[in-house]
């Protein structure tokens, strides 16, 4: 037998790279928070590098292997000095068993089982984080009033494109097996179209998806967009278990 991806070995429920999603919605919030707030959530030796909360939700129409499901990413401006800059995930929710334990296993997402989504209602986009039945995050956009372009938000804020998670796995005994920094960055980016306009982010207290310990002191722009990309494999930039 060749070298197993996943478990089951004869069923498995990770998808080996690359794969691809196809008319994925996306409703992104940008909001300011507090530095103390970016700074508690950032671990050492990244260093924060904006007071922007990015909340990306995701209506992932049609993914290899994953079929639809939904997911919710949220980023702090981080960076490695001299070896990756990004987004780093603090928090990350989806509703699909294989996306979790793909993120969780393969990229060290810190995902756990949630119901985000976007919806459509009449002249509003709604994005929505559901978990244990509080509605953790609700934010609003108007229905494509403005034509955007992602640079803009880029130059903004920070390359999102670009994630940083802190991956954690131990040995069955307890000891560390796993603890680094890793870096994955999508590809083959097409974005089909792209909105932008003013928003609205309100965050409940839920303390096993504590948002709300990223306040929110002022709202940008969001942006709603719709495109294809490749999850590609990433690299390790950082291996806290090696000698420095």
């Amino acid at each position: 037998m060749s070298q197993p991806w996943s478990t089951p070995l004869d069923s498995p429920l990770v998808p080996p790279f690359p794969f691809n999603y196809r008319n994925v919605d996306v409703l992104t919030l940008v909001y300011r928070t507090t530095p103390e707030a970016v700074r508690r959530l950032v671990p050492a030796p990244l260093v924060p590098t904006s007071d922007r909360v990015l909340i990306h939700l995701y209506n992932m129409n049609d993914t290899d292997w994953l079929g639809r499901y939904n997911e919710c990413n949220v980023m702090l401006g981080a960076e490695l000095p001299g070896k990756a800059r990004g987004g780093f995930s603090p928090f990350f929710f989806l509703n699909s068993d294989g996306g979790l334990t793909q993120g969780r296993e393969v990229h060290g997402q810190p995902k756990k089982l949630a119901n985000p989504r976007v919806e459509f209602r009449g002249d509003l986009i709604v994005g929505m984080l559901e978990r244990n039945g509080i509605d953790v995050i609700t934010g609003t956009m108007g229905y494509k009033h403005t034509r955007g372009d992602l640079a803009d938000l880029k130059r903004a804020t920070y390359d999102f494109a670009v994630n940083l998670n802190y991956k954690l796995i131990n040995h069955i005994d307890g000891r560390p097996a796993i603890q680094q920094l890793t870096s994955r960055t999508l590809t083959d980016v097409r974005v089909h179209e792209c909105w932008r306009g003013p928003c609205s982010v309100e965050l409940r207290a839920n303390v096993l998806a504590p948002l709300y310990r990223l306040p929110v002191l002022e709202t940008d722009d969001a942006y709603f967009w719709r495109a294809d990309f490749t999850l590609v494999p990433g690299q390790v930039i950082h291996d806290y278990l090696q000698p420095s």
